[in-house]
């Protein structure tokens, strides 16, 4: 999974906060109310990253009515579960990867990991 630049990110966290799919007309003015007001992202430019989004795997389009529709094809915690997998494939020693990703771990972080694991295992 390509890593994503900053209008990337932006685009997709206004897709992730919303309850429907988007036009870029729509994407585009909640880009502008979330980032910078007064920061005006063209819609050309909305529907190239919405191009490149959905290259990526990232977005899906509606073609069965105009203007097309937009939609996030992963939750903000799945996009970001599988970037932990990425990068963990791409560590030399996995296993020392995770010992030191555990070892940062808040103790919120690491009962949360433990009641994951537990749940894990009784399966």
């Amino acid at each position: 999974m390509a890593s994503l630049g900053e209008l990337e990110r932006s685009v997709m966290e206004v897709l992730w906060t919303s309850d429907a799919a988007l036009t870029a007309n729509e994407l585009r003015d909640a880009l502008a109310l979330r980032d910078a007001p007064g920061r005006i992202v063209a819609t050309t430019t909305a529907l190239t990253v919405l191009s490149r989004l959905e290259r990526k795997g990232l977005v899906s389009r509606s073609r069965d009515m105009r203007p097309h529709r937009y939609r996030a094809l992963l939750s903000r915690e799945e996009h970001t579960a599988e970037l932990m997998h990425e990068v963990l494939d791409r560590a030399s020693d996995r296993d020392a990867a995770l010992a030191r990703f555990v070892s940062t771990a808040s103790e919120r972080e690491a009962a949360t990991l433990r009641r994951l694991l537990d749940d894990l295992s009784r399966r």
